[in-house]
């Protein structure tokens, strides 16, 4: 399921895809900078504090999310212009899929570090906890989007992504806690049997 050296390569392979010829340099960066600290920050804690096979999957699927959306700008990705199309909607929804990754991935790894480091025990208390920080999360990122906004103003508008949608903060946010909801129903047995042999 997780292999160092596959993984490694595949997030090579698509930041540099990514990074070549993007739509607008100052937006690549905005948006992908998430994923370029992702990278640092597991090599620094993979002896010290290794993370589950799953939690590296996601990870890696997240960032990928996130190169994809960079590359392009979240409002032009081509598939989902393409989608939008067949839908009969003017909105490119990328943003939304890159959202629910927000809530789909840093549930699992905030679940990860609370279980191992014994804050919380299994169970309710440790999922709504992990929604919660899920949601901070998602609030947090609103945030700095809208200081980038007032720091940048109209170099930022491809960073913001709204399209014109007056709900797009909100939206924004749901999608990161359904995507925490999701990833705690689909995952949770499969991350306890790993984090079981983990520890």
């Amino acid at each position: 399921m997780y292999k160092p050296l596959i993984w490694l390569g595949s997030y090579l392979a698509i930041l540099l895809w990514s990074v070549y010829q993007p739509h607008d340099g100052f937006t690549w960066f905005l948006e992908a900078v998430p994923a370029l600290v992702a990278l640092p920050l597991l090599a620094l804690t993979r002896k010290r504090f290794p993370l589950t096979p799953l939690a590296y999957v996601l990870v890696l699927l997240h960032c990928s999310i996130l190169f994809v959306g960079a590359h392009y700008t979240y409002a032009e990705v081509p598939l989902f212009d393409s989608l939008a199309q067949w839908m009969g909607s003017e909105r490119n929804n990328y943003d939304k899929l890159g959202h629910l990754a927000q809530g789909f991935v840093p549930v699992i790894l905030a679940r990860e570090i609370m279980l191992r480091k014994q804050a919380v025990k299994p169970g309710a208390w440790c999922h709504f906890l992990c929604l919660c920080f899920v949601l901070a999360l998602s609030a947090f990122y609103e945030l700095i989007e809208w200081w980038v906004a007032v720091a940048t103003g109209d170099s930022a508008e491809a960073f913001l992504g709204t399209q014109g949608y007056v709900w797009d903060t909100q939206s924004d946010m749901l999608m990161a806690l359904l995507g925490g909801m999701l990833a705690l129903l689909l995952f949770n047995r499969m991350h306890d049997r790993q984090l079981q042999k983990i520890t």
